[in-house]
C-alpha cells in the first residue's frame, strides 16, 4: 500500500510517499481501506515534533479517516467487512490502510459521502466537547469564536447555532467572515483590522461574550478575555497562530470567569461513555442536516505536504482532505 511517511522531524518538507507492507487486524481491531483522510493542525505539529505524542520514526501522520472495512478481528462485533466507517487514531491515517481498535470506529450515516465523513469527527467532536461538556453553553448566550473559518472554528459556529446561542465569528479576512455568515454566524469581526476587545464589547452592549472559543492563541486570546462576560467561560482549544499567550490571571478575578482547557483526544480515552453519547447526538445532527462539514479542497496522498503547508499558513477554510486511489 501507499503511505505518507515522516522520516525526520521538520514539518511538511520531510514527507515522502512510499510503498509499505499492507496491514492486518488484531483480535479487537478493524482494518480500513482508507478513501479519505482529513488534515488537521495536530498533523502539522506531529511532523514537527511539537505535539503531545511523539511516534517513533518513520511514521505516517493523520488521525482521522473515512473508508470501508476490509477485515475485522475475531472479537469485533460493532462493524463488519463492507461497512462504511470513520476511524480515528493519533497517527497512521495518511495511507491507503489503517488499523484501529473497534472502539475508535464509527459507522457513517447513509447519505454522507466518505470525503465529507473524513472531515467530521475531530472538528465536530472537539467543538461539541468544548461547548457542551466544558462550557455548558445554552440557548440565549453569546458565543465568540476565534479562527471561525477554520475546521474547528466553523464547527463551533454551527454547533453554537444548533444549541441556540448568538454566535459572533472572528477571523482575519472578509471572505472568511462571509463564509462564517453562510454557516450561521449572527455577527462577524475582522480582527486583522478591528479592535477585537472593543468590537466584542460593542456587539454585546458592553456585557461581553458568555463563552469564548479560542483555537488561535497569540495576542487575540488576551483581547478576547478582556471582553468576556461576568462568569464567562474562556475555552483554550489550541494555538494555531503559533504563540502560546501569557494571560494576566488578575483578569479571571475581575471577570469572575473561568479559563477552561479543551483536550478532546484525552477526553475520548478518559470518558469513553460520555464521548459516545456526544458522538451519537452529533451524528443525528449530521443526518438531519443541522451541521455539515465544509471540505474546501481535496489533495491526493502525493500532495500531503501541500495540504499541511496550507494548514501552516492558516489559508484553509473549513477542512482539507487527502484522497487515496480507493476513493469513491
Amino acid at each position: 500500500m501507499k503511505a505518507v511517511l515522516c522520516k525526520a522531524l521538520g514539518g511538511p518538507d520531510t514527507l515522502a510517499v512510499e510503498e509499505v507492507p499492507g496491514l492486518s487486524a488484531g483480535v479487537s481491531e478493524v482494518l480500513i481501506d482508507v478513501h479519505a483522510a482529513a488534515v488537521n493542525f495536530p498533523d502539522l505539529l506531529i511532523t514537527q515534533g511539537k505535539y503531545q505524542f511523539k511516534p517513533p520514526l518513520p511514521f505516517s501522520p493523520g488521525g482521522e479517516v473515512a473508508g470501508v472495512v476490509r477485515a475485522v478481528g475475531a472479537q469485533v462485533t460493532r462493524v463488519k467487512p463492507g461497512d462504511r466507517v470513520i476511524g480515528s487514531a493519533v497517527w497512521g491515517g495518511f495511507a491507503e490502510e489503517l488499523v484501529v481498535d473497534e472502539a475508535r470506529v464509527t459507522p457513517v450515516p447513509d447519505g454522507i459521502d466518505l470525503v465529507t465523513a473524513s472531515a467530521f469527527l475531530t472538528a465536530y467532536g472537539t467543538s461539541y466537547h468544548a461547548l457542551v461538556d466544558r462550557a455548558a453553553l445554552h440557548a440565549g448566550e453569546t458565543l465568540a469564536v476565534l479562527g471561525a473559518a477554520g475546521g474547528v472554528g466553523l464547527a463551533a459556529v454551527q454547533i453554537g447555532k444548533a444549541l441556540g446561542a448568538r454566535v459572533i465569528a472572528c477571523a482575519s479576512t472578509d471572505d472568511k467572515l462571509a463564509l462564517c455568515k453562510e454557516h450561521g454566524a449572527d455577527e462577524v469581526i475582522n480582527y486583522a483590522r478591528e479592535d477585537l476587545k472593543e468590537r466584542l464589547k460593542q456587539l454585546t452592549g458592553g456585557e461581553g461574550a458568555d463563552v469564548v472559543y479560542d483555537p488561535v492563541g497569540s495576542a487575540y486570546s488576551e483581547a478576547a478575555l478582556r471582553a468576556i462576560a461576568w462568569k464567562g467561560r474562556f475555552l483554550v482549544v489550541g494555538f494555531a497562530a503559533g504563540e502560546i499567550p501569557r494571560i494576566p490571571l488578575n483578569l479571571t478575578l475581575l471577570k469572575g470567569c473561568q479559563i477552561v482547557g479543551v483536550f478532546w483526544g484525552m477526553f475520548t480515552t478518559r470518558e469513553p461513555s460520555r464521548y459516545r453519547e456526544g458522538l451519537e447526538e452529533l451524528l443525528r445532527w449530521l443526518a438531519e442536516g443541522r451541521i455539515r462539514p465544509l471540505v474546501s479542497e481535496s489533495f491526493p496522498l502525493e500532495r500531503a505536504a501541500d495540504a499541511l503547508r496550507a494548514i501552516e499558513a492558516r489559508a484553509v477554510k473549513g477542512k482539507v482532505v487527502l484522497v487515496t486511489g480507493r476513493a469513491e
